[in-house]
């Protein structure tokens, strides 16, 4: 019996260890705003694939998964219900394209600080992290 649990140990924490998450970040927020987007990168080290399923943050009422398209000459945004991260591969949430939306944030968001996230994996379960507020003025950057 105890070598089962030291089995099922490992396996679980091997699940956990698949998906890395890095460069997360958000821009700062002007005061009374209540959306903010959140950006990431994610890695799959498994050779099946995950799927981010959903996220949340003490910061915001909720967390939504979205996604921006150019239909003509008008960018539009919807929201999606997660992410596909393909296996020993990656997926990258940055302006423009595939992003978080932080509703109803509870105060503005200012350069410098951290935001705490946790982003919930099919099978990686759940992944802890932080998003780094830059500046509002930042590159690249998608209004909402």
């Amino acid at each position: 019996m105890r070598y089962l649990v030291a089995l099922l140990s490992l396996v679980s924490t091997s699940a956990l260890s698949q998906i890395e998450v890095s460069d997360a970040w958000s821009r700062a927020t002007p005061p009374g705003a209540k959306l903010a987007a959140g950006y990431v990168l994610i890695r799959n080290k498994s050779a099946a694939p995950d799927r981010l399923v959903s996220a949340a943050s003490p910061a915001a009422a909720r967390v939504e998964t979205h996604v921006s398209e150019k239909h003509g000459e008008v960018m539009r945004m919807r929201e999606v219900k997660g992410y596909e991260v393909p296996a020993r591969g990656s997926f990258e949430l940055k302006p423009g394209g595939a992003h978080l939306m932080l509703v109803d944030i509870k105060r503005p968001f200012k350069a410098g600080e951290k935001i705490p996230l946790v982003l919930r994996f099919r099978n990686a379960g759940e992944i802890r992290t932080e998003l780094e507020v830059k500046a509002l003025g930042t590159t690249g950057a998608h209004n909402h």
